[in-house]
């Protein structure tokens, strides 16, 4: 048992320490210190690996960065291209105007409900779905987890997607924006190695105490599975919010766009417009005037379309490394 200690000499880098055996002898030990020496290729490593991670990390962020200050700067100079890394004239009149924009706010509003309702329904369902799997007494177990991985790897295509959408009603229809993503084969997956490494003991217990199996799965297995959870939160939050084709293939009502889709047009407007601008025709003036107009709805669409998923991550991160490092990794 180490009863105390004193230094030597500092320039050796030594301690002696104070030990008692189990026979009541005390004795001296001779120990290094455990700084670490860093030799030049250390130093070498660690200034290129944060260069590289520093550089990778601004270039991730710059063109969100540079998105933003065009929304915030005066729309002459962003027209101008005059903008380019610290905002100028600064005024919030882009966002204000964005009420004006026809079925900007429907749209917003079908996002969210997509977001929020597919969510939490494919949330629920890889739960439970996941906890099925991880008991033996689920009839066809294996056969129908392998169909669910086949799923992963396997799919018939656009085209008969499309006609099976069509023949099950789901075109021009909210519902097709929740019922084809509630049961993501990826995300159960997740959730059910996840459960599997919940002791066995905490079920068997509840077991014996006479619960059955949906009392498990909701007072023991979802409190205990929160960090998978929210890590399949996310994923299906930031899958619903940014999804566009099925709008783009599936909608022709206007009603039901989604943001994104709305984006999507506003992008495809610029480029016609643009376009149009090089042709030498007495309407460039008025052509040049919406493009601007466009170019500012553009980026602070963009923002708008950013700014709430980024704003849901930072409370889910806490749980994001646990729950994706434990449902990805048996053991």
């Amino acid at each position: 048992m180490e009863v105390g200690e004193k230094d030597l000499k500092k320039k050796d880098r030594k301690r002696i320490i104070l030990a008692t055996t189990p026979d009541g002898k005390v004795i001296k030990i001779n120990a290094k210190s455990t700084k670490h020496k860093y030799t030049g290729a250390d130093i070498a490593f660690y200034i290129a690996d944060y260069l590289f991670f520093i550089i990778f990390t601004i270039s991730c962020i710059f063109p969100f960065y540079y998105i933003f200050i065009n929304t915030i700067s005066d729309a002459k100079l962003v027209n101008s291209g005059s903008i380019n890394f610290i905002p100028r004239g600064l005024n919030i009149q882009n966002y204000i105007q964005l009420k004006n924009v026809s079925d900007l706010g429907n749209a917003v509003m079908i996002s969210v409900l997509r977001t929020v309702i597919g969510t939490a329904l494919m949330v629920l369902a890889s739960a439970f779905v996941g906890y099925l799997m991880t008991k033996n007494e689920m009839w066809m177990k294996k056969f129908f987890y392998r169909f669910l991985v086949i799923t992963m790897y396997f799919n018939a295509g656009l085209i008969p997607w499309y006609l099976n959408m069509q023949m099950l009603g789901l075109t021009n229809s909210f519902a097709a924006y929740i019922i084809p993503g509630i049961v993501a084969p990826y995300n159960i997956i997740l959730v059910k190695t996840y459960i599997e490494s919940i002791p066995a003991e905490l079920e068997e217990s509840a077991f014996i105490d006479g619960a059955s199996f949906l009392t498990v799965f909701r007072k023991i297995v979802w409190p205990l599975s929160k960090p998978i959870l929210a890590t399949v939160a996310i994923f299906g939050a930031v899958g619903n919010w940014n999804s566009f084709q099925d709008s783009l293939i599936l909608m022709s009502d206007d009603s039901l766009y989604t943001l994104q889709h709305r984006l999507y047009i506003y992008l495809n407007s610029s480029s016609n417009i643009a376009n149009l601008m090089n042709k030498p025709t007495s309407g460039n003036n008025a052509a040049l005037d919406y493009a601007n107009n466009g170019l500012l709805i553009k980026y602070t669409v963009s923002m708008v379309s950013v700014i709430p998923i980024l704003m849901v991550y930072p409370f889910m991160q806490r749980y994001f490394e646990e729950g994706i490092m434990l449902g990805a990794v048996k053991g």
